[in-house]
């Protein structure tokens, strides 16, 4: 991985690594001693800046192992001392946050399970009140961008600045190929509106599956996320929890020395105007875009009035149905994806809706 250090960032998050994105690992649970400890020797090469161990682990289920508990914050001040890694764990209680500053862990993060209770989120941040640790706070499992951005305002009302994001995407009910959907949408708004606020991305928990790790690291430089946390076990398909999402050490560094950092842009005058012109060509596309929605709602609208007048229902499910599966073969030939073409005409339709909608209740 080629470094290219990001000054925008602030100084504490960049004294956290000496350059290039910040690399969290290790294993998703601390399960053992000597695993604990076994990890830690082998991620420490100098790429991994930050020690992680899950010690008390919410599971959407019962049933499911829930972590070692307090015993694993001593696992994890010895991997410290014998590799000079700081450590991070999880927090989800007043209780937890006691516990881990009195076992020195260097970094706490707030997992998205705990991001979506603002009160449990409260208590945390009154927990940690006059002290100065950083915090790094996972997106919420819902794709709600204010409840996220929320939690930063309660932890930095209580005085605490040294906050970080991390993005491991959301809950949907719909299947697609990643364990939890990227959206990417959300965290770059949230980057737009919290431009100091460093964004990580965690590959693990969103493609849930260690194929995928690579390639959305990749994709996470490529959008400027700040670095990642990537869950590494010294023996994966053994792992107490989350087997299928973990790497090796080994197999960690590989992909770190594969990654490519881009330029954050090129100033040279052959770019900036081969650049404009193609900018140009989208903004002319985009607008005739516009002007053609703006052309369909007013068809819509008039087929609003001819359902007013023959009292027809607004909803026609076979007519949508037949309309987006249309549309889906016709977005494959043009190279758009399923996923894209899908929630593109479920918004039009959505507009179509309200416009009919607003048309019966004059």
């Amino acid at each position: 991985m080629k470094s290219n250090e990001n000054t925008s960032l602030p100084n504490w998050f960049q004294s956290l690594k000496p350059e290039g994105p910040l690399v969290i690992s290790g294993p998703c649970s601390a399960e053992t001693k000597s695993q604990v400890l076994e990890t830690a020797k082998r991620l420490n090469t100098g790429k991994t800046h930050l020690y992680r161990a899950g010690i008390w682990k919410p599971r959407t289920r019962p049933g499911n192992f829930e972590g070692v508990g307090a015993i694993g914050l001593e696992w994890l001040k010895e991997a410290k001392a014998q590799t000079g890694l700081k450590t991070t764990t999880e927090v989800a209680s007043p209780l937890h946050v006691e516990l881990a500053l009195e076992a020195d862990i260097d970094v706490l993060w707030v997992g998205a399970r705990t991001t979506v209770n603002p009160f449990v989120v409260q208590d945390i941040a009154n927990a940690l009140k006059g002290t100065d640790k950083i915090v790094f706070i996972k997106n919420p499992v819902n794709p709600d961008l204010s409840l996220w951005m929320g939690a930063f305002e309660r932890f930095e009302k209580n005085g605490l600045s040294r906050l970080a994001a991390i993005h491991r995407g959301f809950s949907v009910y719909e299947r697609t190929k990643y364990r939890n959907n990227p959206k990417w949408q959300v965290a770059i708004d949230f980057m737009q509106r919290m431009p100091q606020t460093p964004m990580i991305l965690d590959p693990s928990h969103m493609g849930g599956k260690r194929a995928l790790i690579e390639d959305l690291c990749q994709l996470g430089l490529d959008l400027n996320y700040a670095g990642f946390m990537i869950e590494s076990h010294i023996n994966p398909d053994e792992a107490w929890s989350d087997a299928a999402q973990q790497i090796t050490p080994e197999t960690l560094e590989g992909i770190l020395d594969r990654l490519v950092i881009r330029k954050s842009s090129d100033n040279t005058e052959e770019y900036v105007m081969k650049l404009s012109q193609l900018r140009s060509q989208i903004d002319e596309l985009d607008d005739s875009l516009v002007e053609t929605l703006g052309n369909r709602m007013q068809i819509v609208e008039a087929i609003g009035r001819l359902k007013k007048e023959k009292n027809v229902a607004v909803l026609q499910p076979q007519r949508w149905k037949s309309v987006l599966e249309k549309f889906i073969r016709a977005g494959n030939a043009a190279n758009l994806s399923r996923d894209f073409t899908k929630n593109m005409f479920r918004a039009i339709h959505q507009e179509s809706i309200q416009h009919q909608e607003k048309v019966l209740k004059k």
